[in-house]
């Protein structure tokens, strides 16, 4: 409730603002004369300094008997309380509730900062109108996702990745007389689509790394995966360091890779442990045990467990980590994904009949395994993360933690200007002579 100070015949309240009240029965009160006037402006009656507590170094709330005389001319009592002449309860009332409810805070560097909840507002902002405008935004620009897939041959990454897409996206499929045969040294082969969902524009670009984990001697077969990554992030840095740099600098970054792991039932391998812990150091990696339907339920929950007992006993980084959780809500979350990690799943592209719905399955001689049947595999756990509730996040992290720390280390090594950033040759290829590229638009 707002004091209420009163002179002679001036009123004035806490907000700083003056009133003049109407004279009650018989009594005359003279007017102010223009020197009496500046008197009481040097006073400080109008307006109120700030609790102590919120500004520190300011006084602190002047007190009422101190500031203001308690008479007025002609013996007139002046009071501090709202009982005043001309002020009625039920006024008093409708002015309290009338009164904006805001929570002040102490910011940095002696900012004052007010928090005013929805339910204070007098009427309609229109600031949520602004997730329209960035939804509209995101449409006409579309977004990038880059995805990378990691494993030895037959492990059934292509199928995968076109499961999750429902599209033929894979090198294998959208390339035409492709051979499969085991190729000598890992190679990365990138295809790009864009794939259109109710107005919503994705450049979806997949990386695929044939070799990997197929010859006798895999001896740093994950160099070449590793060299990648980091060009992607120097590419995008000498993009960043431009004088004139493009309105929107082309993302080409990895934004998660899917590490294949074969259903062997055991432990990680040494191959295993060995690329996760060097690539989980610079980009978003999510284990998933392919072809889990050539396990029993029970052999699957042992080797899952098997395996978390691994990553943590490597200090191998899998996403999403617990250190990058932004709130409570994200840690529950989070906290069910990193119970489920790795994810077993099972890829298919052909449909079948079920209860007369058609499903996206494998037809065995014992039935059809659903792939999008939790109680089956784990394949739409693995769809929802990566696309229905983290594929932002992937990004963002990409951006403001592998990228940064990758741009952190980069600047402190070179040292070097940033016209000769600019100026300074790019080397389009990554190492390897057959990486092919191809787009298309779905």
């Amino acid at each position: 409730m707002p004091h209420v100070f009163h002179h002679r015949d001036r009123c004035v309240t806490a907000a700083g603002c003056v009133s003049t009240p109407e004279p009650a029965g018989e009594l005359e009160t003279d007017s102010l004369s223009p020197m009496e006037d500046g008197e009481e402006k040097e006073r400080g009656i109008v307006g109120l300094q700030h609790d102590s507590k919120c500004q520190p170094g300011q006084p602190a709330l002047m007190d009422s008997q101190n500031s203001i005389p308690e008479t007025g001319q002609n013996g007139v009592a002046v009071g501090t309380e709202m009982e005043e002449k001309g002020m009625e309860e039920g006024d008093l009332k409708k002015e309290v509730e009338a009164e904006v409810k805001v929570e002040l805070c102490q910011s940095g560097h002696g900012l004052q900062v007010s928090f005013i909840r929805g339910t204070d507002l007098f009427g309609y902002v229109g600031i949520e109108a602004v997730l329209d405008q960035m939804r509209r935004k995101t449409m006409k620009a579309g977004l990038e996702f880059n995805i990378m897939v990691v494993g030895q041959s037959g492990l059934g990454k292509s199928t995968l990745v076109n499961t999750l897409f429902k599209s033929k996206v894979s090198r294998k499929s959208c390339t035409s007389n492709y051979e499969e045969k085991i190729s000598k040294t890992v190679k990365l082969h990138s295809v790009s689509h864009v794939i259109e969902e109710k107005g919503v524009r994705m450049k979806l670009t997949v990386i695929d790394t044939p070799g990997f984990g197929d010859q006798i001697n895999n001896e740093n077969c994950w160099e070449p995966i590793v060299k990648h990554v980091n060009e992607q992030y120097e590419k995008y840095l000498r993009e960043e360091l431009h004088i004139n740099r493009k309105r929107r600098i082309p993302d080409s970054r990895v934004h998660c890779c899917i590490y294949f792991l074969p259903p062997t039932g055991h432990r990680l391998r040494q191959i295993d442990v060995e690329f996760m812990k060097r690539l989980g150091k610079i980009v978003s990696i999510v284990p998933v045990i392919a072809k889990a339907d050539t396990l029993t339920i029970e052999e699957r929950q042992e080797f899952k467990e098997r395996i978390r007992q691994d990553l943590a006993a490597n200090g191998i980084r899998v996403y999403p980590q617990k250190e990058y959780d932004e709130d409570p809500e994200d840690s529950i979350l989070n906290d069910r994904i990193r119970e489920s990690i790795p994810f077993a799943v099972v890829g298919t592209d052909k449909e079948h009949q079920v209860n007369g719905h058609k499903v996206l399955g494998r037809k065995t001689k014992w039935g059809i395994i659903e792939v999008e049947n939790v109680e089956h595999c784990e394949f739409a756990n693995l769809r929802d993360l990566l696309i229905r509730s983290h594929l932002q996040d992937l990004k963002d992290v990409t951006h403001n933690i592998h990228y940064e720390t990758y741009r952190v280390r980069r600047l402190n090594e070179s040292n070097v200007s940033f016209s000769e950033l600019g100026l300074a040759p790019w080397p389009l290829e990554n190492g390897t002579d057959d990486r092919g590229q191809s787009e298309s638009h779905l």
